[in-house]
């Protein structure tokens, strides 16, 4: 006897749950009003700041330059994480909607790594920028051109798009036999595949050797750049010429560490640490998501003058 086409077709489908239901914060539920003020207020400020941010760099056309034009980079990757997950969180701690579609999921979860992934490369990409101006600064304008920096920008949707892309197959492959109660504000790659019936050291090994090695190589090759500037800083002859250096490098480097340091703890924890209460992982993935993007404009702009110019002009003429 064999099966029909349809039928198998059918059989796998039925395996998939229509939708999932996510539960926020489990064991803190009667603090989810509280818990969704700050991140309301951390969410707005996201928005208001990279938009400016953006603005700003859009217009004024003395900002068309290189260390401008990753920032835009950075604002962009910023607006994509925070809005991929934090408008379901906030509906979800609010009692609006606890339900997400299988396939809303899966593209939640594709475009939260994917933006990960991207801001990793530009971290690189702006580390490597700070390695030239300050260790090469006669070859600065030769060898980021503005072609070499359309092609980071587009490296870094490529790179991302290959890691994520067979994340969502290995996903879709699985059974969930009717499991379908995420205890999560979003959607993210083994959170899904936790809920699978099925055997998913596949997906277990995959993030292994994608989602966690490329932003490892990209921690690795930063620290490389900032140990050469550094280097290169304290050869100089001039105090003044070495604290500014100091001074750009330590921004640069606080939001690098400020990016990574939640995503890895999150990710360490969601895989080793079993006897971490649930909500310190949740809380945990919230806050990478929503702690650079509202940091990172806020620091540049009161590090880089510039910026810190401009974005007063403009604020200066909305508020006449």
């Amino acid at each position: 006897f064999r099966h029909h086409p349809t039928m198998a077709a059918l059989n796998q489908t039925s395996l998939q749950p229509a939708s999932f239901l996510l539960l926020g914060m489990a064991g803190l539920e009667e603090l989810h009003t509280w818990l969704s003020i700050p991140f309301c207020l951390m969410y707005t400020a996201a928005l208001l700041g990279n938009f400016i941010l953006l603005f700003v760099i859009a217009t004024e056309r003395s900002l068309h330059e290189t260390m401008y034009l990753f920032l835009a980079m950075l604002a962009v990757a910023d607006l994509m994480l925070s809005s991929s997950t934090v408008p379901k969180a906030l509906s979800l701690l609010w009692s609006l909607s606890k339900e997400m579609s299988f396939h809303a999921c899966l593209t939640q979860m594709f475009f939260t790594h994917l933006s990960f992934i991207a801001e990793s490369i530009i971290l690189l990409a702006m580390a490597f920028d700070r390695y030239v101006a300050v260790c090469n600064p006669l070859r600065y304008a030769t060898v980021l051109t503005h072609s070499v920096i359309a092609k980071i920008g587009l490296a870094a949707i490529v790179r991302s798009f290959c890691v994520m892309f067979p994340t969502t197959f290995l996903l879709c492959r699985l059974p969930y036999c009717r499991h379908r109660v995420m205890q999560h504000t979003y959607c993210g790659h083994m959170g899904i595949a936790r809920l699978a019936c099925a055997d998913i050291s596949v997906n277990i090994w995959y993030g292994f050797a994608t989602t966690l090695p490329s932003p490892g190589a990209d921690i690795v090759l930063i620290g490389v750049s900032y140990t050469l500037i550094l280097r290169a800083v304290f050869r100089l002859l001039s105090k003044d010429a070495q604290l500014k250096a100091v001074g750009t490098c330590s921004s640069h480097a606080c939001v690098k560490l400020m990016f990574y340091t939640p995503a890895f703890l999150s990710f360490f924890t969601h895989r080793f640490g079993h006897n971490v209460p649930r909500h310190v992982h949740v809380l945990l993935a919230n806050l990478y998501v929503l702690l650079p993007p509202m940091l990172n404009p806020i620091i540049y702009t009161m590090k880089i003058k510039l910026i810190q110019e401009k974005v007063s002009q403009v604020l200066f003429r909305a508020g006449q």
